[in-house]
Formats: C-alpha cells, sequence, structure tokens
C-alpha cells in the first residue's frame, strides 16, 4: 500500500473536492479560457498575481470580436456590462515601478484606485525583498486557475511555439520568444477553497476581510465551455508557502510535499522548472538516484535563466545542482533538458509541474528553488490518486506523455509506446524520442564555474531560503510518513 503524501496542516493547507479538474498547458490556452470564463462573472472576479499588464491581448489569435480584448479594457467592460460585478486585483508591490512606465497601463491602475467596481491593491505584506508569486484567478468561487501563468507581457504562447509567430508580440509590436507554461482549472468545493485562499491573501495584504460568494441554483456555471475536464470528481490539496512576517507564522507546505513526492516515487519523477536551485531538493533527488531500484528523474528547464543577474546567480546554482545529482547518478537515470522549437530556438521554460509514476501531479507557481520554498508566497496545487483508481492513473499518465510529447515534437500515444518499449524508463524514452534538428529536447550543457560565479552561487542575492533569523526545521511529518527514504537531505 502506498503512503499518501498529502495531510492538512503538514503537506497542504486544505483538501477539497473538484467536480472537474483540467491543466491548461501554455498561456494561449489559459488566456481564451480564462476569458470565456470571466465572461460569465455575475459576482466577482479575483485575480490574485506576481504581475498584471492591461496592454496585453487575450486572444491574439482571433479575429476581433464585439467585446474588447486587451485585459485593462476588457475587464472595464465586464463592470460596465454588469453593475453587480467586483473585480479584485492584488498584484506584487515591488513591480509598481515598472508597471508606472507600460503605455496605457497607469491609466487603468489609477482609474481603478477610484472605481466602485474594480479595485487593485498592491501587495506588500511580506518580507524585504521578497515576492508575492501566487496567480490565482477565482471567479464567483465556482471556478479557479491556479498555476504559473500571470497576465502580462511576453507569456501568450500556442503549443506549437511557432517561430516568429505573429501573434507572440509585445504591446509595441515587438516579437516575443517563445515561452512555455501551464496551469490549472477546478470547480465545486476545490474552487471555493481557492477563493477562501484569494481572499485570505487578500485580507493580509490590504486589511479588508472579504465574504464568500453566495450562490443559488439560479447562479451560471462559468466553466468554459471548451474545457474537457481531464478528471472528474477528485480530491485536490491547495499547498502554500508564506514566510514567516510579523505575527504570521511560517507556511511551507509546498517544501513538505515535494519532499515527499520525491520520497514516495517508485518509477519516475516528472518536473518542469524555471529553476533548479534548492540544494535541499536536490539532495532528496541525489538519494533517491543512488538506489539501484529508484525512479528516473527528469528535470525540464529554460536553457539558461533570464536577465544577467539571475543568469549569474540562479545558472551558477543549478550547475552545482546538476553535479550533486550527475555524481550520485550511478544507474544512468537523470536527465535535464531544455527544449527547443521546430527551428532550433530555446524555448523558455516557466511551467512548474512535478508528476510522481501515474499517481501524483502538483503544478502551481513554485519552482525549485530556494524561494518557492520558504521566502516567497506560492500556490500550488496536488492530485494524489489512489492505486486501485486505474482511470484516474490512466489521466495522469496521458497528461505526463501529452507534456512529454510537445517538447519532443510528437504524440501522447508516441511516447507512450516508446516507453513502454523502454520498459517504462522515461530516461531511456527521452534518449530514444530526441533528434538532432526541429523540436525536441536538449541537454542543458555544463556550465564553466569561474571565481566569480562561485563566490555567487547559491548565495542569498537573488534565491534566500528564509527570511532572517528563520531556520530550517526538520519535518516531523516526513520523518514519520517516509523514514529513511529522504532523511540525508532532512538533517536540520
Amino acid at each position: 500500500m502506498t503512503t499518501s503524501i498529502l495531510a492538512e496542516g503538514e503537506s497542504c493547507w486544505r483538501i477539497a473536492e473538484a467536480d472537474r479538474f483540467s491543466v491548461i498547458v501554455d498561456a494561449g490556452g489559459f488566456f481564451r479560457l480564462a476569458r470565456a470564463a470571466m465572461l460569465k462573472a455575475q459576482h466577482s472576479i479575483m485575480l490574485i498575481g506576481w504581475d498584471f499588464d492591461t496592454r496585453i491581448r487575450l486572444t491574439p489569435d482571433q479575429p476581433p470580436g464585439d467585446r474588447p480584448d486587451k485585459l485593462g479594457r476588457f475587464l472595464e467592460d465586464l463592470a460596465k456590462q454588469n453593475e453587480a460585478l467586483q473585480i479584485r486585483i492584488l498584484k506584487w508591490d515591488y513591480g509598481l515601478l515598472s508597471s508606472l512606465t507600460r503605455g496605457e497601463t497607469p491609466f487603468h491602475m489609477l482609474r481603478w484606485m477610484i472605481s466602485r467596481q474594480i479595485h487593485l491593491k498592491l501587495d506588500r505584506a511580506h518580507p524585504p525583498m521578497a515576492a508575492h508569486h501566487m496567480k490565482l484567478l477565482v471567479i464567483d468561487d465556482a471556478v479557479a486557475f491556479c498555476g504559473g501563468i500571470d497576465m502580462t507581457v511576453g507569456r501568450w504562447d500556442s503549443r506549437d511555439h511557432r517561430e516568429d509567430d505573429p501573434n507572440r508580440l509585445s504591446p509595441f509590436g515587438r516579437p516575443e520568444p517563445p515561452w512555455h507554461d501551464a496551469t490549472t482549472c477546478a470547480s465545486g468545493p476545490a474552487a471555493r477553497a481557492l477563493g477562501d485562499l484569494a481572499r485570505d491573501r487578500w485580507e493580509m495584504a490590504t486589511g479588508e476581510r472579504l465574504e464568500p460568494v453566495e450562490r443559488s441554483s439560479a447562479s451560471v456555471d462559468p466553466w468554459p465551455e471548451d474545457l474537457e475536464p481531464e478528471f472528474l470528481n477528485v480530491r485536490i490539496g491547495i499547498a502554500r508557502t508564506s514566510p514567516k512576517y510579523q505575527e504570521r507564522r511560517e507556511v511551507v507546505e509546498i517544501e513538505t510535499a515535494t519532499l515527499a513526492m520525491i520520497a514516495s516515487a517508485r518509477q519516475s519523477l516528472y518536473i518542469e522548472s524555471q529553476y533548479f536551485a534548492s540544494r535541499r531538493l536536490a539532495e532528496a533527488m541525489a538519494k533517491r538516484l543512488s538506489e539501484p531500484d529508484g525512479p528516473d528523474i527528469i528535470i525540464v528547464n529554460p536553457k539558461s535563466a533570464s536577465g544577467w543577474l539571475e543568469e549569474k546567480t540562479m545558472d551558477t546554482a543549478r550547475a552545482r545542482m546538476i553535479k550533486l545529482m550527475q555524481e550520485a547518478d550511478r544507474h544512468d537515470r537523470f536527465r535535464i533538458l531544455y527544449p527547443v522549437n521546430e527551428a532550433g530556438t530555446a524555448i523558455y521554460v516557466h511551467a512548474k509541474i512535478m508528476i510522481v509514476d501515474d499517481r501524483i501531479l502538483k503544478l502551481g507557481s513554485a519552482n525549485l528553488n530556494n524561494r518557492s520554498m520558504g521566502y516567497d508566497t506560492e500556490s500550488d496545487v496536488v492530485l494524489e490518486v489512489s492505486e486501485e483508481d486505474v482511470d484516474l492513473r490512466a489521466a495522469i499518465r496521458a497528461r505526463r506523455d501529452d507534456l512529454m510529447g510537445e517538447h519532443l515534437g510528437t504524440s501522447a500515444q508516441a511516447v507512450a509506446d516508446a516507453i513502454a518499449a523502454a520498459g517504462g524508463s522515461l530516461a531511456q524514452t527521452i534518449d530514444a524520442l530526441s533528434r538532432r534538428d526541429g523540436r525536441s529536447l536538449k541537454p542543458v550543457g555544463e556550465r564553466e564555474m569561474g571565481l566569480d560565479d562561485e563566490l555567487v552561487a547559491e548565495s542569498d542575492l537573488v534565491d534566500p531560503e528564509r527570511p532572517a533569523g528563520v531556520r530550517y526545521k526538520t519535518s516531523q511529518f516526513l520523518r514519520n510518513r517516509f523514514g529513511r527514504r529522504l532523511f540525508l537531505a532532512q538533517q536540520s
């Protein structure tokens, strides 16, 4: 019998049923489906995020319709059409200065500061230099999106990630690079629970307490009509990271859930993440790699971090984590790769996904870096299914194979067939399906480390683990539930 990784108050905040639950890959799909859901909103829209840009188009690949498509004008049109609708937007305060330089964005921000229906607030309830990093969209407490996609510049892309896609442009008409991302959509009690999480964060940031949405049998279902539910009537764990701040206690549910997932993997651990910089997580994975019968571990990362400072700090930390993993990989089960499009251009990976075997799927805003484990505010959802539920396990497998197929330029069925031919090995499957040219996954190369790199690698400059004065505490929950499988990495 497999030990569950989910426990309220330990590896998640709350467990709630989703009567419908789907994964949405890449922002082209998310923006379109979010727009469709928001058009049905009757009472409340809550947007909680790291950044928003009012200038972006939600459906640049579709002909203009009778409703505005730019985010700012779209939200104002929703409010104009429904006087009962309340729209609340919470964004990280540190991005305010950059927002003020963005074309029409200041115009909307000033209007929303005094609006009776659209309320924009800045989240500054965090330690110095920490980030409010959750990405939530909740509509009438009936449908909620939780994932890694911000409604801002540079996120829109299709799953084709075409070279020079004419729809993938900045508000000034400049081409944007290909971008891979993901989110989820849930309805039922899980959506209401995510609404509670959004209200909780709103109150922390503003001091204003909001009441849940009162729905009736006559309420409209805001689920997007063309989103096919992947999972029906499943229990979802909602996990958070929230740093200790003033009187607020530390919450590290995502870190606990991630370590539990690493410990519970038997055949494979498939990961997509913007970063790979947490030594605690890398040590836990390295321990599993050293086991004779441990899992394959596949990490899909960007080719390099974005921007000079992040490249200097996060890529150097990643180089150390890779070395640690390779030294433990005695059985050739580890791969760290980046995707390229048909033209060979690197696709930037911003998705935050973990899939354990065919039993657990975690997706949200948290990366495999220190900040996401204890310094920023994050929200993830975790789907865990039982060994006996063959249909749900098949659906998780299909989602994993679909993601691998997107990166490898082939179908989910071709991936499934290759996995079967490889005896279940994801590493051997990727080796077999990777191509020299065209859409594929490429190995992340070794980084030469100079003296300046050694000085900044794993520093607290960009990626602090905890606020000043707060130390990591060994999780008794993990000790009790997973024993020695993790605990070279869990010594405090």
